[in-house]
This record gives structure tokens, C-alpha cells and sequence, in this order.
């Protein structure tokens, strides 16, 4: 049965676009390198009707979908299980720029779309799309909109679920939903948009959206401020907020092991400030001169040394040098994977509970492993902490991840819980957090998403075993 429905594949989408044989391993390894599976196959649809296609066969047959990007996600939920009985439908061919529309701040793009791609057509026409992360210049949109994405920029502009009006989707049963209008009112029902932003290919296949787009500032400012502490970064947060409100669109926190780890692998990046407890990069995005930007960003930066919420500070003088301190930020995760495997927490938290969860957590996982590293970084100003866990120095990092992740996991999350938090702020779920989920989520909205799923994908064909 698997070799017909591989057969009818390759009869609709043609016998180049369907692979079964030879190194798949670009699909079905994670870009982690933590999670391998194994693919019936591999189908690369160029269109929405082609998708539908694909969905409708493999329905027919009973065979399960696992809709992948970029391949860029880091909770596993964009590969196959080892079964070699999952179709991995890769929507890297539907990547176009379908319109771009200046009077309604808007663009249509297909799901596969490079998030670089998008930014450079808004960029192109004087417009701004604001969503940005370190995997941008891999990462797809559909992506992007299946894990709401949040990246650099939410404390201006929203995770990805605020930056889309509309979606083009196609149904378990290979049917296609085109919600693509690019209203900022439509009061005629329930929000199918939101319905499937963040469902990680479980309810659906999103094939394009139309995104919101902003005028691009006339001017940036970028600085690096060194905090003694992470209770005067939040302060420091407050202030910028008063003095910039809405021109503040980053606001991002690294701890001084952090930055050590992109010393020793990246030595050629330049760190201004030396080894600091805290570190914090601050942008501020204005509409008005670049003038008038450097005299509110001159003016926060006076008023957070007078009050001691920095002791010293770096501010970029070109796009040139706010590129650099931008790469620092970026370059940490890099630097984690060259230090070795490391436990990741992707955690959300008041912004008023960080100082004191980090406090009492970093001195509990200490306490129980001794020589333990903590890589303290994240989106501040939005509550996003990327709190991770590495092995002490000289302990093998696999051994440690494989005999240790589920007992550091238990102590992180039930701190994150005790101080009103969530297990997952932007990474969304995956395979990696699909059974802490089902323990730590409130049961009615357990109950609530499986009916859901049990109604829009009755087969259970849809990326299974993902996210519920």
C-alpha cells in the first residue's frame, strides 16, 4: 500500500518531487542534531492545490502528515518518527512573494517563504516587517506562524500571531480554507486564524499568510549597558519604557556566562564592555529624526547611570556597529553548540518574577550539581528568558544531557509554574515538551485542545504525537 500511495504521488507531483531513497538525513535529522527519524518518504509540493493533492492521497491511504519549513524548530517538531511510515511534506517549493500591498501595510507570502525574503520585499518598499530572529535567514514563514514565532522585536510589535490577518490553509481532509484577507476587523465568527498560529501542523497545513506590514523608522539606536544585577535590568526596562514607550522595540538580557561562551568560540567578535554581570542591548526604533532618537536614547542612558541602574555603556555609532552588537546576542546559541550539548528552557515570566526565579533557581541547580553552567539570556522586555543548562566543565555533555535532563527539567519547570510562568514562550512544543504539557496543563484546556483536534483531524493524520 505505501509503494501505490508513493507511486500516486510521484504520478501528481511528478517523480523529482517525491524521494524515498538515497540521504534524506536534511529532512529528517533536526538542525539540533537531537531528534532522527525515518520518512516513507519525502513530497515537495510547488502550489496550494498541490498540497491539497498530497493531503487528499495520503489521507485515502491512512498515512500521516508531518509538514516541515525550514527545519529550523528546536522542539522536534518538524521531523519524523522512526516508524518509516510518515509522508514528510516539505513546503520549501511554495516561496513566493505573492503580493505586497503599500496602501493596506500589508503582503501576502506562501508558507515556505524565507523570513530574510519577506523582510527585504518590505525593506524594498520602504516598509518594515518586524519579525526577526537569529534563524531568519533559514526559517520559513509557515514555520514561523505554526510555532508563533517570537523573536527580537515582540515588546514593539507582537509575536508572530500579531503580525498575520489571514491565513491560506489546507484541511486533514485535503480540503483548502483561503482566509487570506488582510482586514484588521472582520467580526463575522469564531478566529480560524488564531486557531491554527501556534498548532504546529497539527490541525492543518498553513500554505501562505498575509502579514501585517509598518512604515520602517527613520532612524535606530543600539547600545549595550552593563547592569550589576538583574533586579537593576528590570528597572533599567521601566525606564526605557517611560522615556521611549512605543520606540523601544529591543530589550534583551545576557548573563556574563553567556557572553564568555561567545568569547571563547567567536574571540574575533568584539565584546566593548568586558565581562559584565549583566548585560543588556537596548534598541530604540524612531519615526521622527535620528536626531530626536539620539536625544532620548542619550537622555536614558544619563538617567539609568545617574540613578545606578548601569554602570558604563556602548552605543553604536553606524549600522555597521549595531549589526556587531546585535551578532553578540545572536552568536550565543552558536556558542552553546560548540561548548557542547546543554539542556534548553525556552520560559516565559512577569517580567517582576525574573530576578527572583533566576535567583532562587540558578542557587537550586547549583546546590544539586555542583560545577553546573547556566546561560542566562533572553527577551527581557517581553518575559522571555532562554534559560539554559550546561554541563560542568570537563563533564561529558551528552552523558549529562541523556542521565540528568529529565531531573533538571523537573526543578526548572516547577519553579517556572511557583513563580506564574510558562514551559514554553516561542519554541512552541514539539515532541520535547509534548509530556510535560500533558502533566502541567490546566485539564480543561487539555480537554478543550483535544476535542479540537479530535474534530478538525478525526483520522489523527496530522503531524501526530506533536504537541498533544
Amino acid at each position: 500500500m505505501t509503494q501505490a500511495l508513493l507511486s500516486e504521488l510521484r504520478a501528481t507531483l511528478g517523480q523529482a518531487q517525491v524521494l524515498s531513497e538515497g540521504d534524506l538525513s536534511a529532512y529528517e535529522r533536526d538542525w539540533r542534531k537531537r531528534y532522527a527519524g525515518k520518512a516513507l518518504g519525502v513530497v515537495r509540493p510547488g502550489s496550494t492545490a498541490e498540497v491539497a493533492a498530497v493531503v487528499r492521497l495520503a489521507a485515502a491511504h491512512g498515512v500521516s502528515i508531518v509538514p516541515q519549513g525550514g527545519n529550523t524548530g528546536l522542539v522536534g517538531g518538524g521531523v519524523p518518527d522512526a516508524s518509516g511510515a510518515q509522508l514528510l511534506l516539505s513546503l520549501q517549493r511554495l516561496n513566493r512573494v505573492r503580493e505586497l500591498d503599500a496602501a493596506n501595510l500589508t503582503l501576502t507570502a506562501e508558507a515556505g517563504c524565507i523570513l530574510q525574503a519577506v523582510q527585504a520585499a518590505a525593506a524594498a518598499q520602504q516598509l518594515l516587517f518586524p519579525l526577526s530572529l537569529a534563524a531568519e535567514g533559514s526559517c520559513t514563514i509557515g514555520g514561523n506562524l505554526a510555532a508563533n514565532a517570537g523573536g527580537t522585536q515582540v515588546l514593539r510589535y507582537g509575536n508572530a500571531r500579531e503580525l498575520c490577518l489571514g491565513l491560506e490553509v489546507v484541511t486533514p481532509q485535503g480540503k483548502i480554507w483561503d482566509g487570506l484577507g488582510g482586514l484588521r476587523k472582520d467580526n463575522t465568527g469564531y478566529d480560524l486564524r488564531d486557531l491554527y498560529i501556534g498548532s504546529e501542523g497539527t490541525l492543518g497545513i498553513i500554505t501562505a499568510a498575509t502579514l501585517k506590514l509598518y512604515p520602517a523608522p527613520l532612524a535606530q539606536m543600539t547600545a549595550l549597558a552593563a547592569c550589576a544585577s538583574l533586579e537593576a535590568a528590570v528597572a533599567l526596562l521601566g525606564l526605557a519604557q517611560a522615556r521611549a514607550g512605543s520606540s523601544l522595540t529591543g530589550f534583551e538580557v545576557m548573563n556574563g556566562f553567556a557572553l564568555s561562551l561567545v568569547a571563547k568560540h567567536f574571540p574575533q567578535l568584539t565584546q566593548p564592555l568586558g565581562p559584565q554581570p549583566w548585560t543588556v542591548l537596548l534598541e530604540l526604533s524612531d519615526s521622527e529624526s535620528e536626531a530626536h532618537a539620539r536625544a532620548v536614547f542619550e537622555g536614558l542612558l544619563e538617567a539609568a547611570l545617574e540613578q545606578g541602574l548601569i554602570h558604563d555603556a556602548a552605543v553604536a555609532e553606524s549600522l555597521e556597529q549595531s549589526h556587531a552588537l546585535w551578532h553578540l546576542r545572536e552568536s550565543i546559541p552558536l556558542a552553546q553548540s560548540e561548548e557542547g550539548l546543554n539542556i534548553k528552557h525556552d520560559i516565559a515570566l512577569p517580567v517582576s518574577r525574573i530576578p527572583a526565579f533566576v535567583a532562587s533557581t540558578d542557587a537550586a541547580l547549583r546546590a544539586r550539581w555542583p560545577g553546573i553552567r547556566l546561560v542566562d539570556f533572553g527577551h527581557l522586555g517581553d518575559g522571555n528568558l532562554h534559560y539554559n543548562v550546561q554541563a560542568p566543565e570537563g563533564m561529558d555533555a551528552a552523558a549529562f544531557l541523556r542521565s540528568q535532563e529529565r531531573a533538571v527539567n523537573e526543578l526548572v519547570f516547577d519553579a517556572v509554574l511557583a513563580h506564574g510562568g510558562s514551559i514554553s514562550a516561542e519554541h512552541g512544543i514539539g515532541q520535547l515538551k509534548r509530556e510535560e504539557l500533558a502533566r502541567r496543563k490546566h485539564p480543561v484546556a487539555l480537554e478543550l485542545m483535544r476535542a479540537i483536534k479530535k474534530a478538525l483531524d478525526p483520522q489523527g493524520l496530522m503531524n501526530p504525537n506533536r504537541l498533544i
